[in-house]
């Protein structure tokens, strides 16, 4: 029985793999230019799903929202016929109950309109980024160049 460690076998990872790896005139390794662009592309795919699951949720919400807020509008008039023909302290009790909760949807409805504008608003920016980034092939170096040579300035 020996104690020493099992030899491990060789990592065969692009990053540890000596013979695939060149080094261009800026010492810069050439493969990891494609394999952080794919990476980007990855990320990039799996956050725009992402994002479009949340937005579909959040227009589904959207949705039930203003559904809820009219049929609320519409029991609240109901209420307010019922309240005319019968005043009692029972009614008049229950009916303020209904308005504060009515008050209350349509404050969280706003809010939601708010978040969903704010959303829209992160997903163009994204979504403009993307393109910049996709019609200049550059992977985003263009923007961290450009970061680099303000700070030496």
């Amino acid at each position: 029985m020996s104690n020493e460690a099992p030899e491990k076998p060789p990592c065969n990872t692009p990053e540890h793999d000596s013979a695939s790896t060149a080094v261009d005139g800026d010492g810069v390794k050439d493969n990891n230019d494609t394999s952080n662009s794919a990476l980007a592309k990855g990320l990039s795919t799996i956050i725009s799903s992402i994002i479009r699951e949340f937005d579909d949720s959040a227009a589904a919400t959207s949705r039930s929202q203003n559904q809820l807020s009219s049929t609320l509008d519409r029991l609240t008039g109901e209420l307010d016929k019922l309240l005319e023909d019968a005043p009692l302290p029972f009614i008049m009790q229950h009916a303020a109950r209904i308005s504060g909760v009515r008050k209350r949807i349509t404050s969280l409805n706003s809010l939601l309109k708010s978040i969903q504008r704010r959303l829209d608003s992160i997903d163009h920016t994204l979504s403009a980024g993307l393109r910049h980034e996709q019609s200049t092939g550059d992977g985003g170096r263009d923007y961290e160049n450009h970061k680099s040579s303000l700070k030496s300035s």
